[in-house]
């Protein structure tokens, strides 16, 4: 349970779109990395409504769920959901604190999994997810979108993970979706809305 939803919000990740992307250029991707990498220094907070669908083979119907997602510079993270069920998960010094309905519980984050993709979110906030050693990372785009595709490395995560997308509307430098195809053959799908920069963050988003 806490593994499937983790690896769900964490990237977050899938409803793939079918759109027809194309390879960035080595030049392209270059100007990209560096644009992102420039503009999102300056974030310190970010907060977002998010929708995520999760696809499973052996279920008819997706799995459709509502929250908000909290990041505070440098690496506190919060994904509450709020519908259909209540159901929080917040990183930070080094451990995942989780309320699953009122059922509190945390969990050592440090030197696992969940560091690792706690770690791509939250560089995705700050361009710091592109140098990631975890990931090899190829650039394509589309006709609305710029596309960064993140494939695991070792051995470890490739067990849960097979490829997550970012991807960067058009002229932005946050991410508007996120998808994840899991090594299961499942795929989650994260879009993000009501986007806000900068914004104070009570500290109670990120207690439990």
């Amino acid at each position: 349970m806490i593994k499937n939803i983790a690896f769900g919000a964490f990237l977050l990740v899938s409803g793939f779109f079918f759109a027809q992307n194309t390879a960035m250029t080595g030049t392209e991707a270059k100007a990209f990395v560096t644009k992102v990498s420039s503009e999102t220094q300056q974030i310190k907070t970010l907060q977002s409504d998010f929708t995520q669908t999760k696809k499973m083979d052996f279920l008819d119907k997706n799995i459709i769920t509502y929250g908000k997602m909290s990041l505070k510079s440098p690496n506190m993270l919060s994904w509450k959901y709020t519908k259909p069920y209540q159901y929080s998960i917040v990183f930070k010094e080094n451990k995942i604190f989780i309320n699953d309905q009122g059922k509190k519980s945390s969990v050592d984050a440090k030197s696992k999994t969940f560091e690792k993709i706690n770690k791509l979110i939250v560089g995705s906030s700050n361009g710091k997810m592109f140098s990631d050693p975890e990931f090899t990372v190829t650039y394509f785009k589309s006709s609305a979108y710029n596309i960064a595709k993140f494939t695991p490395k070792s051995a470890q995560l490739l067990k849960y993970i097979k490829q997550i997308e970012l991807y960067f509307p058009k002229n932005e430098s946050t991410v508007a979706q996120v998808n994840m195809l899991e090594a299961s053959g499942d795929t989650t799908n994260i879009v993000f809305k009501n986007t806000k920069i900068n914004a104070q963050i009570p500290a109670s988003e990120f207690s439990l």
